[in-house]
């Protein structure tokens, strides 16, 4: 009985362990808006650090997700981070090219470190040309990420295709993040869902 006991350990177990390894991310709900548990992203695992729901008025704007490869409670620990970041945006209206602009570059350009600004504003300029090209902007149903991978620099997606060329520089990765984690963010209320207080 011993014998037959391991035998079934030995097949099981491992098998076990396989597949849960093959099981997809889990979807955690945001205010009824699915995001991932977890990424990969430079080859490494992330997890969901915090998560929240944009609004411009009483409209929903976007849902954005920040991933890392461990949980942090600050922004200045998040900003110090040398490890692979993701920003994941789910864009729940529709979003012009224009507004895209007005809402991102100016926080950008503020948050860029006073050496590095020069470089962050035409890597920025870059970004925004990149979502002009699109006639329509960001549609309602788009998936925006924005990724800091190591040894590439900025990877930014749009629905899994390349949007730009990777763009070098923590600089610029960082005041992305700045839009969200500075000191005066585009949206208040986001910071401390970042920060994880909205997954405690």
């Amino acid at each position: 009985m011993k014998q037959y006991r391991r035998m079934v350990r030995t097949i099981l177990v491992p098998a076990a362990c396989a597949l849960a390894s093959s099981q997809p991310a889990q979807a955690l709900d945001v205010e009824s808006v699915r995001l991932d548990d977890s990424a990969r992203v430079g080859g490494k695992s992330l997890v969901l650090n915090g998560a929240g729901i944009a609004r411009q008025l009483v409209f929903r704007v976007y849902a954005i997700g920040l991933y890392l490869m461990d949980r942090k409670v600050s922004a200045e620990e998040i900003l110090a981070t040398d490890g692979p970041r993701r920003i994941a945006i789910s864009i729940l209206r529709d979003i012009s090219s224009e507004d895209f602009q007005n809402a991102v570059a100016d926080h950008v350009n503020r948050s860029a470190q006073q050496h590095d600004r020069a470089a962050v504003r035409a890597q920025m300029a870059a970004l925004i040309k990149a979502i002009a090209r699109r006639p329509d902007g960001l549609r309602e149903g788009d998936t925006l990420t924005m990724d800091w991978v190591p040894d590439t620099g900025t990877v930014v997606q749009l629905n899994g295709k390349p949007l730009v060329e990777p763009m070098p520089g923590r600089a610029f990765y960082n005041a992305l993040l700045s839009i969200w984690l500075g000191e005066s963010p585009a949206d208040p209320s986001l910071k401390p869902k970042l920060l994880g207080r909205s997954l405690s």
